[in-house]
């Protein structure tokens, strides 16, 4: 699966980019993302494969048993049903 972020989410970030809130804007209570889930966020961008998401955590949190995988699948589950990403259109290349 590729996801993209949702089309009406709000995104308000910390420099350095360590605190991202969001919002949906059909919804009233934000969602603040920090480490891993901030770092999940960044790597969401309508191309990366989910995959191509836990390599990248792998690498990035040096996860060698992969141990991260099942928690960003529940995490990428629950930004979905937030509405806060989307399943993207890939096209066959």
């Amino acid at each position: 699966m590729v996801w993209k972020r949702g089309g009406l989410v709000a995104e308000v970030r910390t420099q350095p980019w360590s605190r991202i809130a969001l919002l949906h804007l059909d919804e009233t209570q934000p969602v603040v993302l920090e480490g891993p889930a901030a770092v999940i966020w960044e790597l969401i961008d309508g191309h990366r494969s989910e995959l191509d998401i836990f390599n990248e955590l792998g690498v990035t949190f040096n996860d060698e048993v992969g141990q991260m995988q099942a928690q960003a699948e529940l995490f990428l589950a629950s930004l979905e049903a937030r509405r806060l990403i989307e399943p993207a259109a890939v096209s066959a290349a």
